[in-house]
């Protein structure tokens, strides 16, 4: 494993989270105004945001380097439209393990198969009601139904070997969805899935108020006073969620609990942003530009598939030593600028009483 990946507190990082877009087609009350994105600040341009070969030659700078999962998120992963070829792409990357995404689910069951033969090894699907109504209280849109087939395709697909693993996640609110938190246990007596109970968090635009947070302790309380039986399990080096069963039942219950016990300590991963700026703690708002670094081997512009094919065959030639000299140095400088942004990385989160007001 290499030492640029690793940093004061000998953590090493081989988990790279990617964004791939700011564009969501549901608006949730507990990430987002109902507006949209564009109200909190303006879209990028589309100069601005990674290619699809600029993704992929970043991922595989890192998995050279010792990461070995990578997941993709947004906004809404699955609607950006080159995602299947680009899952194409990192799916074949050496060394790579696990190829992951986070999505709602709304347009997952139309892509999902081709997913599977790209590669995809997991799922993490955000689902915070089970009744249709108040989904679309819960989201201003509506989708259940098509979350819902997004759900029992990826049964399916297990049934026939596929192993994509399946997580689901319910931010709880109180007074929102915090009487659905035994119906959503109930998901896991049949299917070998885990459920993920995730503590509201402040984010830009949501409103955020510490009344509205259902507490780590108050979830299992819950639980327990329906399960006494319910049994804790041992949580794998690096989990973000700590990990529950209750005997009989095929799968798994979660609570991430960043707010109240924060898992910092454990923290393996690295984010990319849609623009690919790397953030070294989600967080955060400090950020460094790995996009610029990269488009230097095209006279900073943007590396479509045109420019990328180009930069291949010419790095091919032998009598082209000025490209090769050049595509070294650039990702010499990426490593540098990952290498120096890990560094700066502090132990822990700014906390409960600081969250709220760091913009990110």
């Amino acid at each position: 494993f290499f030492d640029f990946l690793t940093y004061i507190f000998n953590r090493k990082h081989d988990d790279l989270r990617i964004s791939l877009t700011e564009r969501r087609n549901l608006r949730c009350v507990y990430c987002m105004p109902e507006e949209g994105v564009p109200l909190l600040v303006p879209l990028s341009p589309a100069t601005e945001i990674l290619m699809t070969p600029e993704i992929v030659m970043l991922s595989s700078v890192f998995v050279n380097q010792g990461v070995t999962k990578i997941r993709l998120a947004g906004g809404e992963p699955t609607i950006r439209p080159d995602m299947l070829p680009l899952m194409q792409q990192l799916g074949d990357l050496r060394g790579l393990r696990e190829l992951c995404i986070n999505t709602n689910g709304i347009a997952l069951h139309r892509k999902l198969e081709a997913m599977a033969e790209h590669g995809l090894t997991g799922i993490n699907l955000s689902l915070d009601k089970l009744d249709p109504w108040q989904f679309q209280i819960m989201t201003r849109r509506k989708g259940f139904d098509a979350v819902m087939r997004s759900i029992n395709r990826i049964y399916e697909l297990n049934k026939h070997g596929a192993g994509i693993r399946l997580k689901m996640n319910c931010v709880v609110m109180r007074g929102i969805n915090d009487k659905e938190i035994l119906p959503f246990v109930e998901m896991t007596r049949e299917h070998d899935i885990e459920v993920r109970f995730i503590e509201y968090m402040p984010f830009d635009g949501n409103k955020w108020n510490q009344g509205n947070m259902f507490t780590y302790g108050e979830m299992l309380s819950v639980i327990c006073e329906k399960h006494p039986m319910l049994h804790k399990l041992v949580d794998p080096k690096n989990n973000t969620s700590k990990k529950w069963n209750i005997p009989g039942y095929l799968g798994q219950i979660g609570f991430i609990t960043s707010m109240t016990h924060n898992f910092c300590g454990s923290c393996n991963r690295l984010r990319i942003t849609n623009e690919g700026n790397l953030k070294v703690c989600l967080f955060g708002n400090a950020e460094v530009s790995l996009r610029d670094n990269l488009r230097e081997s095209n006279a900073g512009q943007p590396i479509d598939e045109s420019a990328y094919e180009t930069l291949k065959a010419s790095s091919l030639e032998r009598d082209n030593q000025a490209l090769a000299e050049s595509m070294a140095s650039t990702e010499s400088k990426l490593l540098e600028t990952i290498g120096r942004a890990i560094k700066r990385k502090i132990e822990k989160h700014a906390g409960l009483s600081e969250l709220e007001h760091i913009p990110n």
